[in-house]
């Protein structure tokens, strides 16, 4: 009769365990590995960020990206200035000043505490212009070109100008 008092309780708990091996085990999470989240990349292709002539009273503003996976983004292009129309009076009447800045950068030059600048030229009429931006990483980057009329320049110009970004 002992040996029934101990058999009870080791048959029940046999059962039970057969009966949760005979349950569907459930589903494994899916498993994600940085692969995964891997975008194209855009290495070998190139962008028009500004091919136009425009009027310049004080300011003006080209924001652009360089997307994500972009090991050696280089900037390249020219501008030229000009006092009263495209083509007229290019010299130091002309002069502006001419920044790459990036998001940070930008925000503080918005707020009117101007600081560091990725690259700058100021007092030019005529411009060529190669700059290696950082590489973007896992997420796309955003900068800005800027235009600017010098301070205490009472004269309009007009800017021409063209830049492209290679990846």
């Amino acid at each position: 009769m002992s040996r029934r008092r101990y058999l009870a309780p080791v048959l029940a708990a046999l059962l039970t365990a057969g009966a949760a091996c005979n349950k569907e085990a459930p589903e494994p999470e899916p498993t994600t590995v940085p692969s995964d989240h891997v975008a194209p990349s855009p290495v070998g292709t190139s962008e028009t960020i500004l091919q136009k002539t425009f009027r310049l009273k004080d300011l003006n503003v080209v924001p652009f990206e360089i997307p994500a996976h972009a090991a050696l983004p280089h900037l390249h292009g020219i501008f030229a200035s000009f006092v009263g129309q495209a083509h007229g009076e290019s010299d130091d009447t002309a002069n502006i000043d001419f920044l790459i800045l990036n998001e940070e950068q930008y925000s503080q030059f918005a707020s009117g505490h101007p600081g560091d600048v990725l690259f700058s030229v100021e007092g030019s009429h005529n411009q060529a212009v190669n700059f290696d931006l950082p590489p973007s990483m896992s997420q796309s980057v955003k900068y800005y070109l800027v235009f600017r009329n010098p301070a205490g320049s009472k004269t309009n110009k007009v800017v021409e100008a063209s830049f492209r970004v290679d990846f």
